[in-house]
């Protein structure tokens, strides 16, 4: 029922989860006077989770990536996990709780991020390739996190024993990439049936027993899941395994929060509410400024900057998973509370921060979002638009000349695309571009400065870059 609210607001199911927990939990009414017992379901829960990440893992999509897309994921990683790092040494919990607050705080929601994108009607955007890019190299950084944690969450006596812990962890993960680059058809002919409800014990199968090998191999149960998950997302199965172990995924996961939920004592939420409060606010600091930066590498604007970081805002998923394993290994009880709140905030400000993005576009500087959106940086960028694709009109002069009538200077030149009207920019003291589309109902205009290449549509309010084919006679924009 609470799920069922929360979309009512467009929240995601996550934080529902994890409340009701609370709410059913020991600390509260105690329902789940002993949330252990479900331990078992809540650990299968978080084992399915991982492989079917693995399984719709677009390994493709990673290679086709363009360079830029990478760079501004490393760098949005960077920010943030690095951002996270410091904080976690400022609280002064431990060297080990630091780099848990890190990847807590530096990774995204992959499943928030999606709904967010779809409930905002943002599929179309430009900025949204990048956005899944990000999300995309978030998921591999997620496999070697863990693997860089795992030893340390473990019970290693020596800084040699250390070291052979992370030989093992990833000796594993390279050991089931060269499988999924070299195997996969095999494991798919093994694998293969046309019996449904066994390609369903099949998938939850492998992804448990791998989850255990992996833990014997003092690995995290967690990076055997998702590199299965991978391998099997490289088979002729894959399609049918994703169908069949979504509605496994989505019971089994809603469990595994329920219980972490289940586990948060209410009276530690107080103790940790100002460092949750600093990450909540770092987090909208670094990743604006990751936005930014991102939006600079694939030539986006102020709108698409503030459209990509507060969708990427969400923490979910990953951030409980690092607390669990945090929790296990016996370190500082405080780590479990504050992810728990930190997940809910980001939960509930998240969505309302990206659905008002455009007051967060309007306080971004040109100059640290880069190209040339100086005037239209607050316009969504999309990939094309009925109104702005067609044959632009010749511009029917070299300046405006509506100002020029009346004495007026202006900033810079629009042409309507339909007639060739040429008026100024709404930086202009009469705004004479937009004042023609009110008076003609012309839809769409672009751009006649030389340094500039978009057109803009007044009725979808949408910008189109790189058209910038219009050109006044004699001129070279």
């Amino acid at each position: 029922m609470l799920a069922r609210a929360g979309r009512l607001i467009a929240l995601p199911t996550i934080p529902a989860f994890m409340a009701a927990g609370i709410i059913l939990g020991p600390s509260a009414t105690d329902v789940l006077s002993d949330p252990h017992a479900l331990e078992l379901i809540a650990d299968i829960g978080l084992i399915v989770l991982l492989f079917h990440l693995g399984v719709e893992f677009p390994v493709e999509q990673v290679m086709r990536a363009g360079r830029s897309v990478v760079q501004g994921a490393l760098v949005y990683i960077g920010l943030n996990v690095t951002a996270g790092l410091a904080l976690g040494f400022a609280l002064g919990w431990g060297t080990t709780e630091a780099l848990v607050i890190a990847g807590a705080v530096g990774v995204s929601s992959s499943a928030i991020v999606t709904k967010l994108l779809i409930e905002l009607n943002r599929l179309v955007n430009a900025e949204t390739p990048v956005i899944l890019g990000i999300i995309v190299v978030e998921d591999i950084f997620l496999a070697f996190y863990l693997a860089l944690l795992a030893p340390l969450l473990g019970e290693a006596s020596s800084v040699g024993e250390a070291a052979g812990d992370f030989a093992i962890s990833f000796a594993f993960i390279g050991g089931l990439v060269l499988i999924a680059r070299y195997g996969s058809s095999l494991i798919g002919r093994i694998l293969d049936t046309d019996d449904e409800e066994l390609i369903a014990v099949l998938a939850v199968g492998v992804a448990v027993l791998m989850a255990g090998v992996a833990e014997d191999l003092g690995v995290s149960d967690a990076i055997g899941a998702l590199m299965i998950g991978l391998v099997i997302g490289r088979t002729v199965l894959r399609e049918r395994v994703e169908t069949v172990i979504t509605p496994v995924r989505d019971a089994f996961a809603a469990i595994f929060f329920v219980v972490f939920g289940a586990s948060i004592e209410l009276g530690d939420l107080g103790s940790v509410a100002v460092p949750v409060m600093a990450a909540a606010g770092l987090s909208v600091v670094m990743c604006t400024l990751g936005g930014a930066l991102v939006a600079r590498f694939n030539n986006l604007n102020q709108a698409s900057a503030a459209n990509a970081a507060l969708v990427l805002l969400g923490r979910g998923e990953f951030s409980l998973i690092l607390a669990t394993l945090a929790v296990g290994a016996g370190l500082d009880p405080r780590i479990a509370p504050f992810v728990a709140l930190y997940v809910l905030v980001l939960a509930l400000v998240g969505p309302i921060l990206a659905a008002r993005s455009r007051i967060v576009s309007g306080a971004l500087p040109g100059w640290l979002v880069g190209g040339g959106y100086r005037y239209v940086g607050n316009e969504t960028i999309v990939d094309g638009c009925p109104h702005v694709d067609v044959v632009p009109a010749t511009p029917l002069s070299d300046g405006c000349d509506d100002c020029r009538r009346l004495g007026d200077d202006w900033v810079e030149l629009r042409v309507c695309l339909e007639c060739g009207y040429v008026g100024c920019c709404d930086d202009s003291k009469n705004k004479h571009a937009t004042r023609h589309h009110e008076e003609t109902g012309h839809p769409a205009i672009a751009t006649l400065e030389p340094d500039e290449a978009w057109r803009y549509c007044y009725v979808d309010r949408v910008l189109i870059t790189g058209r910038g084919d219009v050109e006044i006679e004699g001129d070279t924009p």
